[in-house]
């Protein structure tokens, strides 16, 4: 894996399993790190594994990607703390409760407000600043979820899918700046996330697919399947006619 020595990398969401396999393969290139959590603990966590390798400074910061107000200072004083950006990964999400999310607005808010809207509130600020800079690459972690809506996670896909068309969007408007936008959609990966899911042979380690997100932000790829065999699959599933489709209780079932 080739790239400049020592880029600055900023990752939000750096304690979910993907984040954390990501910041170690960065780490261990020599990167420098600065590194944002939600909970403490974990945050210190995957600093300490990943300060086993490192070969520059890794740094921190304890912050709630859900208060969306604080976000726009948030992005600021971690560019400040960086000294500018090479890299941004943002790779926090939430499955929630679907049935939850059918129930209830306010539970289906949530997953909205995390899995589109905080990152949403970190990308404005975040791309504005690069945009300003001419330089950079960023990397936003989505879901195969999004290419078809499913009852068995419609709400999450619903969040994912705008996100991919924000980013998308996003993509175009960077572009003539010289600034990277890789959307990664991610399938099915074997993670605290999922613990509760049946797992079967399509399921991918989290060190897979931080390997081929780190590939494919370095390579400032757009829309990117991770790992690339939902390339080939997701296209079936997302132009399956509609009676067919209903019809096909592994597709269409919860």
């Amino acid at each position: 894996m080739s790239a400049p020595a020592e880029q600055k990398v900023l990752v939000f969401g750096a304690t979910s399993a993907i984040a954390a396999e990501a910041v170690y393969l960065y780490a261990a290139r020599g990167d420098r790190l600065h590194l944002v959590g939600r909970n403490r603990e974990k945050l210190d966590a995957v600093t300490k594994q990943a300060r086993i390798s490192a070969r520059a400074p890794i740094t921190t910061r304890q912050a709630d990607l859900g208060d969306l107000d604080a976000n726009e200072a948030l992005v600021a004083e971690c560019l400040e703390e960086l000294g500018g950006v090479d890299v941004v990964l943002i790779a926090h999400g939430d499955l929630g409760d679907q049935l939850a999310t059918e129930r209830s607005f306010a539970a289906a808010h949530d997953v909205l407000k995390t899995n589109l809207l905080s990152v949403v509130s970190l990308l404005i600020p975040l791309a504005n600043a690069m945009e300003a800079a001419r330089h950079g690459k960023i990397g936003v972690i989505t879901s195969v979820a999004a290419e078809r809506g499913r009852p068995r996670n419609f709400t999450y896909g619903a969040a994912k899918g705008a996100l991919n068309v924000y980013c998308q969007g996003l993509r175009s408007r960077l572009y003539p700046a010289g600034v990277t936008v890789t959307t990664l959609k991610v399938g099915p990966t074997d993670t605290p996330m999922t613990k509760d899911h049946a797992k079967n042979p399509f399921f991918a380690t989290p060190q897979l697919v931080a390997r081929c997100s780190v590939r494919a932000i370095d390579a400032g790829e757009g829309d990117t399947f991770v790992p690339a065999r939902w390339s080939a699959i997701m296209p079936i599933v997302k132009n399956t006619p509609e009676a067919v489709f209903q019809k096909l209780s592994f597709l269409s079932g919860r």
